[in-house]
């Protein structure tokens, strides 16, 4: 229960600044990784892709998974980052000592992983509009996912902070966990391009039901039941976010 809105708005309000004072680090090199993505992908080899199972053109398939890409890597790199610089240098005490619980302090970082990550997610849909017409289909179900991924990612990247004790270890996560399974979840590929029995194990990644949630929405087209899709994203960020909150509330690797 939230009994100190103001403090959890500053504490929103500091997150949110803190990355957009730093737009040419935090926001711009997403966007333009996405136009040589595009570039590349989208229109250099697109030609050689067969995407007749999908009924789309390859660049329209890319998109969706580009914006789930970055608003999985911009959620996570937000938090963590914040969270661990005030480990670091130990200023995670002055919000420790705020009269805030800890589930409104988890709700104030929350907050600024969730607008960075949606920032960049639109201004890659934005990019994405120069190389082709993408309406988007279900803005409903667009709102659900990024909402619900950028909030796992979000906590994740809490999770990751809290558990690293150098800047070496803080992107360990991310390099050898969350981007393999992100870019095996369908990013550049529909799953009828891989081995059927590749296929089968494609299935155990939770990372394929987001990317073909947001894909769905945006183009009316999934490799996975979307309702399968939504659940699991509901499931990931619930958990998450209780984990999140249990970590701060005993502690861990906060008051050393």
């Amino acid at each position: 229960m939230i009994t100190n809105p103001i403090g959890v708005l500053a504490l929103s309000k500091r997150e949110i600044l803190r990355f957009l004072s730093v737009a040419s680090q935090t926001i711009f090199p997403p966007l333009m990784a996405s136009i040589l993505f595009m570039y590349i992908f989208g229109v250099a080899i697109a030609g050689r892709i067969d995407m007749s199972a999908t009924g789309l053109s390859y660049i329209k398939f890319l998109v969706p998974g580009l914006m789930t890409m970055h608003l999985i890597a911009s959620a996570y790199e937000n938090t963590t980052s914040s969270l661990f610089i005030g480990r670091w240098h130990n200023h995670i005490q002055e919000v420790l000592l705020s009269p805030l619980s800890y589930l409104e302090m988890v709700l104030g970082l929350l907050v600024g992983g969730v607008a960075r990550a949606v920032i960049v997610c639109m201004g890659v849909y934005a990019v994405g509009l120069l190389f082709a017409p993408l309406t988007i289909q279900h803005p409903f179900i667009l709102f659900y996912f990024i909402l619900t991924i950028s909030i796992i990612f979000s906590c994740a990247g809490m999770m990751g902070a809290l558990w690293a004790e150098d800047f070496g270890m803080l992107s360990l996560w991310n390099i050898y966990i969350i981007m393999p399974l992100v870019l095996l979840g369908g990013v550049f590929h529909p799953l009828t391009m891989l081995p059927e029995a590749i296929q089968h194990w494609s299935h155990l990644n939770p990372m394929f039901y987001l990317v073909n949630g947001m894909r769905y929405s945006i183009t009316g087209v999934s490799d996975a039941n979307v309702l399968i899709c939504a659940i699991t994203s509901l499931i990931l960020a619930v958990v998450l976010f209780l984990a999140t909150v249990y970590l701060f509330g005993i502690g861990y690797k906060l008051r050393t």
